[in-house]
């Protein structure tokens, strides 16, 4: 048993992992093998992550919603991701359970980090996950979807607030749970 599988992961990392994400100690040490190979500092910068993840939407322009979805998760404010917060995000954005996943999501929309989402935030996520549609798909968007503000307003409605309101994380977890197309403006997945 011991700690034979995990190569370099701290016990206590890998406890921890194992605890909040779905993965396997085996999946854990094989994702921090490869961490490390990739980042020898043990460090992911915000250029190499959104290098990273550029690779993702070769098609468009991701490095607004990278920065975005990298300060998200960047949990303690140092600018760079160490391998848990990597790890949780990987987990949060790949096999999370809905509620944490959205939890995650009024994070990547509170901007500012103060709890509450404005208007002119979810303008400003909206618009990074637009330039994340390619050209050709943008053509075949709905007349009320087919630009980031259009998208934004839409999405503001949802939670029937004015302009100058603000939405609290559980408002924002049950407005989106409970309307199909919120959760579809709140993300990008590319059409294959």
């Amino acid at each position: 048993m011991g700690n034979t599988k995990s190569g370099a992961v701290s016990k206590e990392i890998l406890a921890d992992l194992k605890l909040s994400t779905k993965f396997t100690e085996t999946e854990i040490a094989q994702w921090y093998e490869n961490f490390k190979r990739q980042c020898p500092t043990g460090r992911i910068s915000k250029e190499e992550f959104e290098n990273i993840y550029s690779k993702f939407f070769p098609e468009s322009d991701a490095q607004t919603y990278a920065q975005h979805v990298f300060r998200s998760f960047d949990t303690n404010d140092d600018g760079t991701l160490d391998f848990k917060e990597y790890i949780i995000a990987l987990h949060m954005t790949s096999t999370g359970k809905t509620t944490s996943k959205l939890e995650w999501a009024f994070s990547l929309f509170d901007v500012d980090k103060n709890g509450y989402i404005t208007k002119s935030e979810v303008k400003e996520i909206c618009t990074a996950i637009f330039k994340l549609i390619p050209k050709d798909e943008i053509a075949t968007l709905a007349d009320d979807e087919n630009t980031a503000e259009k998208r934004a307003d839409k999405l503001w409605n949802f939670f029937d607030k004015g302009e100058n309101e603000r939405v609290a994380e559980g408002e924002f977890i049950q407005g989106v749970l409970e309307n199909d197309d919120a959760l579809r403006l709140i993300q990008y997945s590319p059409a294959k």
